[in-house]
């Protein structure tokens, strides 16, 4: 099979890490992928985003399976586009992309199917927002509607930053028309865990859990990220509460997809806060998560395009899926600045130090001469397997230490319970 993997980021090395591994995949293309990926596969200079012209290459390639990586073609409606062109793609349509691709739309759905999560509002009007914004109490969630590149959430501990966020957002459009509405929530406490599902519009089928790490510095302190790391499986995922989640959460979410008509095939995100009154839904994406697919996708034995196919074809009921018992530790390595202004362009060395049962997935890279250099926020995510989580924790860490660019920055808790 000829396939085309869009994206550039960590989950796309790691998807296409995953494909190498079938005997059914003949050839490997990444759009527009990155220096990790360019190791193992062809990239294409064709940008995420541009759905016209990815389609276009699919066709004169002879693509056989298109997988999507990141959210925004998905809410463009890259799915909707390929299938009317008769062409075999991996993500769900336009419409079930709203999950993600509207805060709004996403708490309406849960409300509706009674999915448990937290109390919100949503404004389209500033001074509405303003005027309410301490229903909740403090700490307070104030979340831009679309999209934002994972920065969109923000979490407050008093009305002036509050209001400052909401001015942000509404009136500076910090995240353009993304800020066009705004979500107000109350702030969930406890411990965050990820749920990645195979769903084919009738069945919805659990990944083994994990845990990922959104702000920049130890201890769950500093501004949100788009994850500094994960680890899988998550050690509070125990089988009490994965039977508490099915029954609450994920049958309610495919009960709801039937009843009002979503034929959502593909990835499933659903990000929990388990608390004293047990799981929330905090969040839905509606692909592999980053960094969790690192730590996930490393665990699963079964051929990928084998599970694809069956979803596609609405048969994941009838699918085998295993996963290894190895536990694996995903460290994020990040600019100097990130998540705010940083410098790209950075050499990077160690990769010829680093052990070779050890998993370097590229996020932020590109390849300039030869050498590798830092090209985004996030830059690579050092994964490593052990029989326990500290195991894999200590051999991650190890390898961490061998790889240098200027300026890296990264966690030291990576693998360890944070509560809030």
């Amino acid at each position: 099979m000829k396939i085309l993997v869009v994206g550039s980021g960590g989950r796309e090395h790691a998807i296409v890490w995953k494909l190498c591994k079938s005997q059914r995949v003949s050839s490997i293309y990444c759009a527009p992928g990155n220096a990790g990926t360019a190791e193992i596969a062809q990239n294409v200079d064709i940008s995420a985003d541009d759905v016209e012209g990815l389609l276009g290459f699919a066709k004169e390639k002879g693509i056989d399976l298109t997988i999507v990586g990141p959210e925004v073609a998905l809410v463009m409606g890259i799915t909707d586009m390929f299938e009317a062109e008769g062409l075999k793609i991996f993500g769900p349509d336009k419409m079930c992309s709203r999950l993600e691709g509207s805060k709004a739309f996403s708490k309406e759905f849960m409300i509706r199917n009674n999915i448990p999560t937290g109390k919100y509002e949503e404004y389209t009007d500033f001074d509405e927002a303003v005027k309410n914004v301490d229903k909740f109490g403090y700490p307070i969630v104030i979340k831009a509607d679309g999209l934002a590149a994972g920065k969109g959430v923000l979490i407050e501990t008093e009305r002036v930053e509050a209001v400052k966020d909401l001015e942000n957002i509404m009136l500076s459009k910090v995240f353009g028309e993304s800020g066009k509405k705004v979500v107000i929530e109350e702030f969930l406490s406890g411990i965050e865990a990820s749920i990645l599902c195979f769903v084919d519009g009738k069945t919805i089928v659990p990944m083994t859990s994990a845990q990922d790490y959104k702000k920049i510095f130890d201890d769950d302190m500093g501004p949100n990220t788009g994850g500094m790391g994960s680890y899988s499986p998550s050690m509070i995922y125990d089988e009490e509460l994965s039977n508490r989640v099915e029954r609450e959460i994920l049958t309610p979410i495919i009960d709801g997809f039937k009843n009002e008509g979503m034929n959502f095939k593909g990835i499933l995100f659903v990000g929990l806060m388990i608390g004293s009154e047990g799981p929330k839904v905090l969040e839905f994406n509606v692909r592999f998560g980053d960094p969790e697919t690192q730590s996930v996708l490393t665990r699963l034995e079964t051929d990928l395009v084998d599970i694809i196919e069956s979803i596609i074809e609405g048969r994941l009921d009838q699918q085998e899926i295993k996963w290894s018992d190895k536990k694996t530790v995903c460290v994020g390595m990040a600019s100097k600045g990130y998540p705010g202004m940083y410098e790209k362009g950075k050499e990077i060395t160690g990769f010829d130090k680093v052990d070779s049962d050890v998993m370097v997935f590229h996020a932020g890279t590109r390849l300039e001469d030869g050498k590798v250099l830092t090209n985004g926020g996030r830059v690579l995510g050092v994964t490593a397997y052990g029989e326990s989580i500290e195991e894999a924790r200590n051999k991650a860490y190890e390898n961490v230490r061998k790889i240098q660019f200027e300026g890296a920055q990264y966690r030291s808790d990576i693998g360890k319970i944070i509560g809030r």
